[in-house]
C-alpha cells in the first residue's frame, strides 16, 4: 500500500512492486545497522549478495563468516554495481554514496540511499510477513508512519482481528492448537491466526474462553467436556469428531490449554488423524508448567538457587499402581518441581516428597488459576501445605510449585502474593 503526495513531480509516489531477487546480485555498500537490517530480508528472497564495507557489524560479519554473502572488505570502487539489479548504499562517507548513486543511475540499477531518499532510484518499503501474506507499506518520507501502519495490519493479520479468510485455499484437517496458560494474550500469533481460519473449534474447558467470543459467526463450536458416550469414552468421541469434521471438508482447530503435549494429550490426537489419513499439524502453547509460576514471580530456575525444574503431573496419588512418577527420585532432588493436577492429592504428594528425603520446610506456593483475573497465590511449606489448600479453599486449576525458587521474589522485596507483580498478568 502506499499513500499520495501532491506536488511536483519529484513528489509524485512511488510504484509500488515486488522484486523477485532469487539468485540475481545485489550490492550492499555499507555494512553497518542500516546493513544489519536490510540483509536478512535480501539473503531471504535468495538475492546473491555483495557487501562492499571496510567493516561491518558483528552480526553481519556472521552472515559473511557463515558464506551467505560475499564480503569485499575495503571502500567502494567505480564499477562495484557492474551486472547489480539492485543496490543499497548506505556508508557514512557522501562523497562515496553520491558516485555510487551515479553509477546506479547509469547503469539502470534500482537504488536506495540510506542517506538522502530524494537522490535514490528507489524507497524500502516498510515490510513484514505473515502466513504467506507479504505486507509493505510507504507513506512518502515518513518512516516511523509506515512502520506503524505495517505493525497494524500485521498484528491484526495475526491475532486474528483483521480477518482474511482464506478462499477455501486451505487443505481440509486439524490443527491442534496450545491456548496458553488462560490470558487470552498468551496464545501464540500462529494459534490465534488458525482460530480465524477455522471451520470448526472443539475446545478444552481450560482453553481462553475469550478467544471464542472472536470467531466468525459461522464457525461450530463443540464443548469437548460434553461429547456424549461418557468419561471413559471422551477422548474416543474428541478424536472421531475431530476425524469427521475435516474428513467432510471442514478445517478444525482442537483448541486446548496450555501445550497440547504436556498433559494434553495432544499425542493420542496426532496419532488418531494419521491412521485416519487426517492431515494434522501441531502448533505449541505456553505451558501454565513455567508461565503461571513467571505471572506470580516464581523463577522456575534461578541462579544460585535451582539449575533444573522437572514437570511432574499429580492425577495420581504416589501409592497409585498406575502412577509411573518415581517418587523416590524426586524426593531426592535439589532443583524445582511443577506440580500440575496435583490439588486433590497434594497431601499425599508432600508426605511422598518429605518421606523421600525432601526437607519439611522446602517453600511451596500455589496459584490457582494463573494468568487470569481470579488468579491468586498462596505460601506454604511442605509440612504445611495440604493444611493451608484446604483452609484457603483452593481448587483447581492451579500449579504447585515446590523448591526454594519460591522465596526468591520475597527475598527480592515482594510479598507472598501478587500485589508486589502488577505487570502479571496486564
Amino acid at each position: 500500500m502506499s499513500e499520495s503526495t501532491a506536488g511536483s513531480p519529484a513528489e509524485a509516489p512511488a510504484y509500488p512492486v515486488g522484486l523477485r531477487l532469487s539468485g540475481r546480485r545485489v550490492v550492499v555498500l555499507g555494512g553497518g545497522q542500516v546493513a544489519q537490517r536490510r540483509l536478512p530480508g535480501l539473503l531471504a528472497a535468495g538475492a546473491d549478495v555483495l557487501l562492499v564495507s571496510p567493516s561491518a557489524t558483528p552480526a553481519v560479519q556472521a552472515m559473511a563468516d557463515a558464506g551467505e554473502l560475499t564480503w569485499r572488505r575495503r571502500g567502494y570502487r567505480p564499477g562495484d554495481l557492474a551486472d547489480a539489479w539492485y543496490a543499497l548504499i548506505a556508508t557514512d562517507d557522501p562523497g562515496a554514496n553520491a558516485a555510487a548513486s551515479a553509477e546506479a543511475e547509469r547503469n539502470r540499477v534500482w537504488c536506495v540511499r540510506s542517506d538522502d531518499a530524494s537522490a535514490a532510484t528507489a524507497w524500502t518499503p516498510a515490510t513484514g510477513r505473515s502466513d504467506g501474506v507479504t505486507v509493505a507499506v510507504l507513506t512518502g518520507r515518513d518512516p516511523r508512519r509506515s512502520a506503524a501502519v505495517r505493525d497494524a495490519v500485521l498484528e491484526g493479520l495475526r491475532d486474528g482481528t483483521l480477518t482474511a479468510r482464506r478462499h477455501r485455499t486451505r487443505t481440509p484437517g486439524v490443527a491442534l492448537v496450545g491456548g496458553g496458560p488462560g490470558d487470552p494474550d498468551l496464545i501464540t500469533v500462529r494459534g490465534r491466526r488458525l482460530l480465524a481460519e477455522a471451520d470448526v473449534v472443539i475446545a478444552d474447558r481450560l482453553a481462553p474462553r475469550a478467544v471464542l467470543e472472536e470467531l466468525a459467526p459461522g464457525v461450530e463450536v463443540i464443548d469437548a467436556a460434553k461429547i456424549p458416550y461418557g468419561r471413559a469414552m471422551a477422548q474416543d468421541a474428541i478424536n472421531q469428531a475431530l476425524i469427521d469434521h475435516a474428513r467432510a471438508g471442514r478445517f478444525v482447530v482442537r483448541y486446548k490449554g496450555g501445550d497440547p503435549f504436556v498433559f494434553g494429550r495432544g499425542m493420542e490426537e496426532a496419532l488418531a488423524c494419521a491412521a485416519a489419513g487426517v492431515p494434522c499439524t501441531v502448533v505449541p502453547g505456553v505451558s501454565s508448567a513455567v508461565s503461571v509460576p513467571g505471572a506470580v514471580g516464581v523463577p522456575v530456575t534461578h541462579r544460585g538457587v535451582a539449575h533444573e525444574f522437572t514437570v511432574v503431573s499429580g492425577h495420581l496419588a504416589p501409592d497409585d499402581p498406575r502412577s509411573l512418577v518415581d517418587w523416590p527420585a524426586l524426593g531426592r532432588l535439589r532443583g524445582t518441581l511443577v506440580l500440575l493436577m496435583a490439588v486433590e492429592r497434594i497431601a499425599g504428594i508432600a508426605a511422598a516428597l518429605i518421606a523421600h528425603g525432601r526437607p519439611a520446610g522446602t517453600p511451596v506456593a500455589v496459584v490457582q488459576e494463573g494468568t487470569t483475573p481470579a488468579q491468586r497465590r498462596v505460601d506454604a511449606t511442605l509440612a504445611t501445605v495440604a493444611e493451608v489448600v484446604a483452609a484457603e479453599g483452593v481448587r483447581p486449576p492451579a500449579v504447585v510449585v515446590v523448591g526454594d525458587v519460591v522465596a526468591v521474589g520475597r527475598r527480592g522485596g515482594q510479598g507472598a502474593g501478587t500485589a508486589g507483580w502488577s505487570a502479571w498478568p496486564s
